[in-house]
């Protein structure tokens, strides 16, 4: 790195803004110059960050006549289709937390443990991933780089911070026995909703195709076969997901054991003798991608089963595209 970055955070309130600030304090990210930005009902209020209160600002057009090297959106897929352009055009990278750019052919679709070369491949705008499909990529790639992948099938158990602060006060609320139903059709307090954002005409939702879509690109391989059902679960932080992955070369458990023990940003807790196997809140608070439950799928030639769990608001979000902007600082 030859300098410092300017840098921006835009949707700097929410629940993911709080996580990148939290994530670039821990991780010591250097920077010359902060700029907080966010929503007009937001405008004014003190961040406090470093020993030193950063006034947010509300996002317009004009905030990025300011010289910002890298800004990192978690702001909604509205705000992203129409800030983002226009802070690359002035000379800003953006990593995107969204999901409006992320089938965008033009834009890399980045999780560094797996693919940091397409960072390369930005003109201004990147993508950061579905917060469900970062853990699986980062439990697969090695998989796939071994033994090549046929086909997956996901079933996920989705923290409900997944669906932000209303998703939190829907469960605490119906935890008090209120059933509160802000983020949701149904209450969420003793209930598993097989159903995250809306349904579409192939009958899969939204959160389900993008699992099936963002996978495929990020491994940068269209012939593998895959299909998920993603569930809402009354937990408040950590995605928990049943992975089963068709290999296309045979292979021992001990050696896909060993193989994802050495792999960047996997830890495998995996020892059922003593009931020890991933789990949410362990996961909460951490940066990587947990592994555990690793056996043969014996219904099938080359199949194995993983249970993965991951941090959703960290490494499903906030981490990774802080992971994104340390590989940026690179090229400064």
């Amino acid at each position: 790195m030859k300098r410092k970055p300017n840098l921006a955070i835009v949707g700097a309130t929410g629940l993911v803004g709080g996580a990148f600030l939290k994530v670039l304090e821990e991780r010591d990210f250097p920077f010359e110059r902060l700029y907080l930005m966010a929503s007009a009902k937001s405008a004014g209020k003190a961040v406090r960050f470093r020993g030193k209160d950063y006034i947010v600002e509300e996002l317009s057009e004009a905030s990025f006549d300011k010289p910002i090297d890298i800004a990192l959106f978690s702001a909604g897929g509205s705000v992203s289709e129409k800030f983002a352009p226009i802070a690359a055009a002035k000379g800003a990278v953006v990593v995107d937390n969204s999901s409006a750019w992320r089938m965008d052919p033009e834009v890399p679709l980045v999780v560094p443990e797996v693919n940091p070369e397409a960072i390369a491949l930005h003109k201004g705008i990147i993508a950061n991933p579905n917060c469900s499909t970062i853990q699986a990529v980062v439990a697969l790639k090695p998989l796939h780089s071994r033994y090549g992948l046929k086909r997956v099938v996901y079933s996920t158990y989705q923290a409900v911070s997944g669906s932000g602060l209303k998703g939190i006060r829907d469960l605490e609320e119906g935890l008090k026995g209120n059933d509160i139903m802000k983020a949701y059709p149904h209450p969420i307090a003793g209930n598993c909703l097989p159903q995250i954002d809306v349904f579409l005409e192939n009958g899969y939702t939204k959160e389900e195709m993008k699992m099936v879509n963002e996978t495929r690109k990020i491994l940068g391989d269209d012939s593998i076969a895959v299909t998920a059902t993603t569930v809402r679960v009354p937990v408040f932080d950590s995605h928990s997901e049943s992975i089963n992955a068709e290999l296309e070369r045979p292979f021992e458990v001990a050696d896909v054991r060993a193989l994802l023990s050495e792999s960047p940003g996997i830890v495998v807790v995996d020892d059922p003798v003593k009931s020890e196997y991933p789990l949410a809140r362990a996961a909460t608070g951490k940066d990587e991608v947990f592994i555990g439950r690793i056996r043969r799928d014996f219904s099938v030639e080359n199949g194995v089963n993983l249970w993965v769990v991951a941090d959703n608001i960290r490494k499903g979000a906030a981490t990774n595209a802080v992971q994104i902007a340390e590989e940026l600082l690179k090229k400064l």
